[in-house]
């Protein structure tokens, strides 16, 4: 009897639904995965004293990174149905681990594209949002909306864990060392994982949460690997001519060019053109993300309960004025703590809105996948964001025109929000 079926039973015996268990488990690999995400942003100063590359240069490895993170997006939950949660992830741990470990040696800038590109990139993808979807679909049948803003809210909690260690170890140490803090803590979620993690109640012999379906022993066989790997691209093709899915696209391109891709890449080497150490600057993006936990679970509770076009339309309009707001601050503590509440309360709070109008325009059935390919665009966006970032820094020596950029962007984007009407659910053929 395994150790998760030995827990299993006995929470039950308590009234415990072992569900809790996952999410825990997967809160703890997001928690992980997003620290690995955030340690690239105290990369860029040690790299260029030491080896003398340009921001640019080292942003172009962080933006590829970023781009295969978002295409990795619409595949993994087709992975994860067709091999299983449990084994995909497995080897998303080992490729982050592997590629933050072997950066450790890099030397040259391809190495970097190489490990940060490449294996960060990919492996991180499979490790997205999706996973959390995927987990509360399965094990929820109630409070899945919790689960989810949990889930989508432990990325704020590893960068609020992890930046401020990562920064401090970095700048008394070394950037190795902190690396290998980030090392560490991937391959302790990997133990958990392995130990813990199931594709689903039934493989401890229960029932999702909530649900009144009776247990079922076996399941209609799975489908064949090429329809699995062709289904993505299906969706694509099917939602291609509908102007909501470009909108909500074109949008979420928006939040991830002017989140991830320009203040997680860069806020250290911003601050550091004002005199504030990294580690100082690693605090105040802790506060942004402590701000984003309280902002993303209400976001959840709210888009259950009003429009969710103008949820978005006053989150995208208060991201792009602060963003508009710093650079005519003098970058104070107080200064920055205004920046970091107003700006941090919707880092992620687009996400609930998003999803749920993505579920109501396509469906539930296709909501994953379609949400997949919306969330590959905010990836792009976040990529572009960090490549350009780097340039204005590295060409122009400030980053004022991207931080103005994002700050416009963020107002368009809450213009398309508004503008969105009430439509009928869109036909998709099957998958």
């Amino acid at each position: 009897m395994s150790i998760s079926a030995r827990v299993a039973v006995a929470l039950q015996a308590r009234e415990i639904h072992y569900g809790w268990v996952v999410v825990a488990t997967t809160f703890l690999v997001m928690l992980a995965t997003a620290g690995a995400m955030g340690a690239a942003g105290i990369l860029i100063d040690p790299l260029q004293k030491e080896f003398g590359w340009t921001n640019a240069q080292i942003s172009t490895a962080l933006s590829l990174r970023l781009v295969l993170f978002g295409l990795m997006g619409p595949f993994a939950a087709a992975f994860m149905t067709y091999f299983g949660v449990r084994q995909v992830v497995t080897v998303a741990l080992l490729m982050i681990a592997t590629g933050v470990a072997l950066s450790l040696f890099v030397t040259q800038v391809w190495h970097l594209l190489i490990v940060w590109g490449i294996v960060v990139g990919l492996g991180t993808g499979m490790t997205a949002l999706v996973l959390g979807a995927i987990v509360a679909t399965r094990w929820f049948e109630q409070k899945r909306g919790i689960v989810v803003g949990l889930l989508t809210a432990s990325m704020a909690t590893g960068q609020l864990i992890f930046l401020p260690i990562l920064a401090a170890v970095s700048e008394k140490i070394g950037w190795r060392p902190a690396l290998c803090i980030v090392v560490g803590a991937l391959l302790v979620a990997l133990v958990v994982l392995r130990l813990f993690m199931r594709d689903k109640p039934a493989d401890v012999g229960l029932v999702a949460y909530g649900s009144n379906a009776p247990l079922v022993a076996s399941e209609a066989p799975r489908q064949g690997l090429g329809t699995m790997l062709l289904s993505p691209l299906r969706t694509l093709r099917d939602v291609s001519g509908s102007r909501t899915f470009w909108a909500l696209f074109a949008a979420f391109f928006i939040c991830g060019f002017s989140t991830n891709g320009l203040i997680q890449q860069h806020w250290i080497s911003l601050c550091g053109d004002y005199g504030i150490a990294p580690t100082g600057a690693a605090g105040m993006l802790a506060i942004v993300g402590a701000f984003d936990l309280v902002g993303t679970l209400a976001a959840g509770w709210l888009s259950d309960r009003f429009d969710n076009r103008w949820l978005l339309f006053w989150f995208y309009s208060l991201r792009g004025l602060s963003l508009m707001y710093l650079p005519f601050s003098d970058f104070s503590i107080l200064a920055l703590s205004f920046f970091a509440v107003f700006y941090g309360l919707d880092w992620v709070a687009t996400v609930p809105p998003t999803v749920k109008l993505t579920a109501e325009r396509f469906g539930a059935e296709k909501a994953g996948l379609v949400f997949g390919w919306i969330f590959a665009g905010h990836q792009l966006g976040a990529a572009s964001a960090a490549y350009l970032a780097g340039a204005s820094r590295t060409g122009l020596a400030t980053y004022t025109p991207a931080i103005f950029a994002a700050g416009a962007l963020c107002l368009v984007a809450a213009v398309l929000m508004i503008r969105l009407r009430q439509q009928p659910l869109q036909n998709l053929q099957p998958a």
